[in-house]
């Protein structure tokens, strides 16, 4: 089947958790989460959960765990903690949990960024993958590139993910 089949049959609707992992923003300050909210209830995705944590990956790894075993959470959205200072601990805490990468998001993320940023571009961990039979996208926490990641790579193939994860290909 032609990806624009796999399209054409994608998920309308995407259950979604967003966690800002920020050791200083709080409900009122955190644009990044808000905006990947804003974007998601713009095509009809609707978030069933909203956290904000520490970049700690123990706190991390509990949270996000316990977001899998939800079953009305289909996919998990984070923002912060991908870059390279001593405190950015996401994508390991991510990595951890993943049973499948998906490598080109991150590789992708880098090369939209670099057209923004330039060569910082190359300092982001973004990353995505699938546990548990969900996906887990991990985004930078500067709304930005939250703004970029989530038009240009999560919310066109959000629903096309999920039609792949649920096998439902197979069925055709």
């Amino acid at each position: 089947m032609a990806v624009t089949e796999h399209k054409g049959k994608a998920h309308r609707t995407v259950r979604c958790a967003v966690i800002t992992l920020s050791d200083t923003r709080t409900e009122e300050t955190d644009t990044s989460g808000k905006r990947i909210k804003d974007l998601l209830a713009e095509q009809g995705q609707p978030v069933v959960a909203y956290r904000i944590l520490k970049d700690e990956p123990e706190q991390i790894t509990a949270v996000v765990q316990a977001l899998l075993a939800q079953p009305e959470v289909d996919a998990i959205i984070t923002n912060g903690g991908t870059g390279i200072a001593p405190r950015d601990t996401t994508f390991e805490a991510i990595q951890g949990l993943l049973e499948k990468e998906i490598t080109g998001f991150g590789e992708m993320f880098r090369m939209l960024s670099y057209a923004d940023i330039g060569a910082a571009a190359m300092l982001t961990r973004a990353t995505a993958g699938v546990a548990s039979g969900k996906v887990i996208i991990s985004l930078p926490g500067s709304t930005g590139a939250v703004e970029l990641g989530m038009t240009k790579l999560v919310l066109p193939e959000l629903g096309h993910m999920m039609f792949l994860l649920r096998g439902e290909r197979h069925a055709h």
